[in-house]
């Protein structure tokens, strides 16, 4: 009786204890580091908007009224837009002749208050002119110019054999090179070529013209001549903030610190930054803190080292989003893919149907495998990333588990049966087993394969090594390049040889040195 009382007390205080913890964690998982609103800045993938993007981030970021994401190098016009349509990103550095022509159709006029009116039935409007204009142009090599006498577009059509590169986006653009073809009247079929490749491929005379923002820092390096557009056709194109309409509503500090970037930058001042990404490879966290007053100054800083590129401070953060991306795929890969190919060696009309659909994802080319994906979930980041690499991963291990099966001898599953055993206990107790070093094999490729592909996710902001490929790609740095690309290989070779361990506990030991 006496110890009853002093119980009860206890569990009362054990069940208070309880819920103080219970709310503790639920505080936790509301709110975060205290910051409980979400801010996500976008950015397309060449180094301009690399670095406005982030010091867009930045800029939020020190308002500290929101946990701010930056998913850089989404790729191009219509990728970022989408994005931020569907609320993926809250803003991204735009361009105001890129809204008013390749996003509104040249429906509005290209004046803030048009653009802002033809916006807002999507709920998205542009603001904070940053201070510069960044136009397109063509550009020849100096010497090659004079020798041609060519001065402005005008001149080109009277030179039919030119070889002209232009960007994939330039190409495609309502306002770039099929409008600018008709205005110009020119006879020309041209090759697309990554922006920041065009460069070296016009020094080296593989192609003759191609085409320039003119805020890129290597105009001058290059000694590029930027022809005159002489019948006015590329609009003005300002540099902005495009972003969701609520959000002067919905984080209104985070607004005001991003009100103060407006008129900030001058066309120097941005060629500068530029420079000091691409011929420099000052990183655009540098640039962005330099600007800031962060920082010191990146634009006189001396190039990092490899070593220093390699084992950057991102390092550990894209080593953990690229092995999530691997191995989170691989499983679904493996709860999908191994019943498949147990169905498929069960069953002849299931094998007809199963191997040619798993074998036809694996041939869809990445991007448009993603492109597809992010339509139909109408978002970009991890989450197509995951379903993207889950289905090219399919195909060994949907094959390896129906071969691993059917070379079992039958006269071994008719011992089991005779011994009493079901059909499932003969799968788990007898097939699966013996079959156990080919289903790992077909699970290993698929590893190994998905290490490499799951590079291509950073072109939707969903991180991993492939970060550091696509900015290497748009500044044209090989150092940058290798820093993502080494530690890609390096992983496919210790994925490799950790499931060459795995094999010496998973599989039976008789199989084994069989």
């Amino acid at each position: 009786m006496t110890s009853a009382r002093p119980s009860g007390v206890r569990r009362k205080l054990y069940s208070l204890h309880c819920h103080r913890v219970v709310a503790a964690f639920a505080c936790f998982a509301i709110y975060g580091n205290g910051l409980a609103a979400e801010f996500t800045v976008g950015s397309k993938r060449f180094t301009e908007s690399y670095i406005l993007g982030e010091i867009v981030a930045r800029t939020a970021r020190h308002a500290g009224e929101a946990t701010v994401t930056f998913k850089p190098g989404l790729g191009n016009t219509a990728v970022v837009f989408a994005a931020l349509r569907s609320g993926a990103i809250d803003v991204y550095p735009e361009y105001s002749g890129t809204i008013a022509f390749e996003l509104l159709g040249g429906k509005s006029g290209t004046t803030l208050v048009e653009i802002n009116r033809a916006l807002a039935p999507l709920a998205l409007a542009a603001s904070v002119p940053l201070g510069f204009s960044n136009t397109y142009a063509l550009a020849m090599a100096e010497q090659a110019a004079r020798q041609k006498d060519i001065r402005r577009i005008s001149n080109l059509a009277g030179h039919a054999g030119l070889a002209f590169g232009l960007s994939q986006e330039f190409l495609n653009r309502n306002d770039g090179w099929p409008a600018l073809k008709r205005a110009y009247g020119l006879p020309f079929s041209p090759q697309g070529l990554d922006h920041g490749l065009a460069y070296e491929a016009l020094a080296g005379g593989r192609i003759d013209v191609m085409d320039i923002y003119s805020t890129d820092a290597k105009i001058a390096r290059y000694g590029l001549r930027v022809l005159e557009d002489d019948r006015q056709f590329f609009p003005a194109y300002a540099a902005l903030l495009l972003h969701r309409a609520d959000l002067p509503q919905r984080l209104p500090k985070t607004w005001a610190a991003l009100g103060g970037l407006e008129g900030a930058i001058s066309a120097e001042r941005m060629i500068a930054m530029n420079a000091a990404a691409e011929l420099k490879s000052v990183s655009f966290v540098q640039i962005a803190d330099e600007f800031l007053g962060k920082g010191r100054a990146a634009v006189m800083a001396a190039p990092p080292s490899f070593p220093e590129r390699l084992f950057g401070e991102d390092f550990w953060r894209l080593t953990w989003q690229h092995l999530t991306l691997v191995f989170v795929s691989l499983a679904a890969s493996c709860a999908a893919g191994i019943p498949l190919g147990i169905w498929a060696a069960r069953s002849r009309a299931a094998r007809r149907v199963i191997f040619p659909v798993v074998g036809v994802l694996q041939t869809i080319p990445s991007l448009a495998l993603l492109a597809f994906l992010i339509a139909l979930l109408d978002r970009i980041g991890t989450l197509p990333a995951l379903i993207a690499l889950a289905l090219y991963g399919l195909l060994p291990i949907v094959r390896n588990t129906a071969t691993g099966l059917a070379e079992i001898k039958t006269g071994l599953k008719q011992a089991a049966a005779a011994l009493g055993l079901r059909r499932g206990a003969i799968l788990g107790l007898v097939e699966l087993p013996i079959a156990s070093r080919t289903i790992l094999a077909g699970v290993k490729t698929s590893a190994v394969i998905n290490v490499g592909t799951a590079t291509i996710a950073a072109f939707i902001g969903a991180g991993g090594y492939g970060e550091r490929i696509v900015a290497g790609l748009a500044v044209n740095d090989n150092a940058l390049l290798l820093a993502g690309a080494i530690p890609a290989a390096l992983l496919a070779i210790i994925t490799e040889a950790v499931f060459g361990g795995a094999e010496r506990w998973l599989v039976p030991a008789g199989l084994r040195e069989k």
